[in-house]
């Protein structure tokens, strides 16, 4: 089936390595749902296997939620920005080594909890004092032994809890692990950066659930360059429709019909939707026939958190030289954190990263409101600070094209509702962070579930023209490797 749009321009046909000429009028085609890592990654293997594919993208740009900004004359990612599992076990190594792209390793841990070295922490409290650094390394053992302790709940217990109700049977059972004064407002520090990492409070987030996701050996690499090159190389060549909002998805027996608001339409053998999860349970893309119960339930129930930057640009460095400054609280929604951007790329440049409810609060800010919430916030643990020069603001909750920043596991909710979300349904299937079980959260994540539901796409779709045998596979291809540019460690 070709590709086409209501006006029946006719799309250049991609060649078909059929050994039977005119078997077909033209070669087997997709269409992707967002240009984001995992769509850009399904539409480049399936352009690579000769399948005409169009990518239909909703913002005027690529990337969704990798988001490389040059505003102030060099690269600053207001999405993701880390490679988490600096190895070549990691999906993009491959290609991030072959175009010589540097990371800075944050940390040689591949845990959850420290994505930067305790020694890379400048802690402070309201009063501008900076935390004895020993007193840092001494309550991070703390946090450890009570997560160890709340997995002792979670086995004794047959319904699921939030983090946040297990830290409070934890004390009950270990008053001795319950820490007061400074030593708490430091605990709270890092239950506030262990919510970062889920972009979710500890009273959403699953005991039960939280750790399933697998973390790739090698620690937590920061793109000094950002992602933007990695995502131009793989959209290199590629039909890609900017500002084109999908409203309605329509499958048949014999293709996919997919409407944009505009009401231009397109008609394929297949397509992939690799929108984000939060665009999905605002249900502004209408499929029909609807979609079964049991991937509607998959949508709505995995979560969707929500974590901003505020990029603070100043004139000089008037900060430790460390990677991350941090406010300790009574509360977790008191704390913040900044990452120094100028330890690691030389750029004076302080990010500021809220998470979960203060990001959802902070989100109904202006840009201007947010910047100067944040510069508060520095002010108050380096009272000499200079107003920034520049500033730019992320705003993933409200934002209509993502509605979100990235998914965890809520509540009472299984983790395999992520591998739900990935099954396909006729000749659609589905691709983006939320849909890997495996490495949910992350950009590796989404470009592997690309990957994959390419691969399945492809094997559905030469299935019905009877020609498997004569394509290529999407997957598994010899990549010329080369090895990643680390520094720092």
């Amino acid at each position: 089936m070709e590709l086409r749009n209501r006006n029946t321009r006719q799309l250049r046909p991609a060649m078909c390595y059929s050994k039977i000429k005119n078997r077909h009028p033209a070669s087997p085609s997709a269409i992707i749902i967002g240009a984001g890592f995992a769509g850009i990654a399904a539409a480049r293997a399936l352009h690579d296997a000769s399948f005409q594919v169009i990518v239909l993208e909703s913002r005027d740009r690529i990337g969704g939620r990798v988001c490389t900004d040059y505003t102030f004359g060099f690269p600053v990612d207001l999405g993701a920005s880390w490679l988490h599992g600096v190895c070549n076990e990691n999906p993009l190594a491959p290609l991030i080594g072959r175009l010589g792209l540097p990371l800075y390793r944050t940390s040689g841990d591949n845990s959850v909890l420290y994505d930067h070295d305790l020694e890379s922490y400048a802690l402070f409290d309201m009063d501008g004092n900076q935390v004895p650094q020993d007193l840092v390394v001494k309550v991070g053992e703390a946090f450890d032994s009570i997560l160890k302790e709340t997995d002792k709940v979670r086995q004794g217990c047959n319904e699921d809890m939030s983090i946040q109700q297990a830290f409070s049977l934890v004390f009950k059972r270990r008053p001795d692990l319950q820490l007061e004064g400074l030593a708490n407002k430091v605990l709270q520090w890092y239950l506030c950066r262990m919510e970062g990492w889920f972009a979710a409070d500890a009273e959403t987030i699953s005991l039960k659930c939280w750790d399933e996701a697998i973390l790739l050996p090698g620690g937590h690499g920061l793109m000094v360059r950002g992602y933007r090159p990695v995502i131009n190389t793989l959209a290199k060549g590629l039909d890609i429709r900017l500002n084109s909002r999908v409203s309605n998805i329509s499958r048949h027996h014999d293709g996919v019909r997919v409407t944009t608001e505009s009401g231009a339409t397109f008609v394929a053998d297949a397509a992939i939707v690799a929108a984000p999860l939060g665009v999905l349970q605002s249900k502004s893309i209408k499929f029909e026939p609807r979609l079964p119960e049991w991937k509607e339930e998959a949508i709505s129930d995995i979560g969707v958190g929500i974590e901003n930057k505020i990029v603070l640009h100043f004139e000089k460095v008037f900060w430790p030289n460390v990677e991350f400054l941090g406010v300790v609280a009574d509360t977790a929604y008191g704390c913040s954190y900044f990452l120094n951007l100028h330890k690691a790329t030389g750029h004076r440049v302080l990010v500021y990263m809220p998470a979960g409810k203060l990001a959802q609060d902070i989100d109904k800010m202006s840009d201007e409101a947010a910047a100067n919430f944040a510069f508060m916030q520095l002010e108050k643990i380096l009272p000499d600070a200079s107003p920034p020069i520049q500033y730019l603001v992320s705003h993933w909750g409200s934002d209509i094209n993502s509605l979100g920043s990235y998914s965890y596991d809520k509540v009472g909710k299984s983790h395999d509702l992520y591998e739900r979300l990935r099954i396909p349904i006729d000749n659609l299937f589905f691709a983006g962070e939320a849909t890997s079980a495996l490495y949910p959260g992350s950009v590796h994540g989404a470009y592997s579930t690309g990957l994959q539901a390419a691969e399945d796409c492809r094997m559905r779709v030469l299935e019905r023209y009877g020609e498997l045998d004569l394509f290529q596979p999407v997957m598994g291809e010899e990549i010329v490797s080369a090895p990643l540019l680390i520094s720092r460690m």
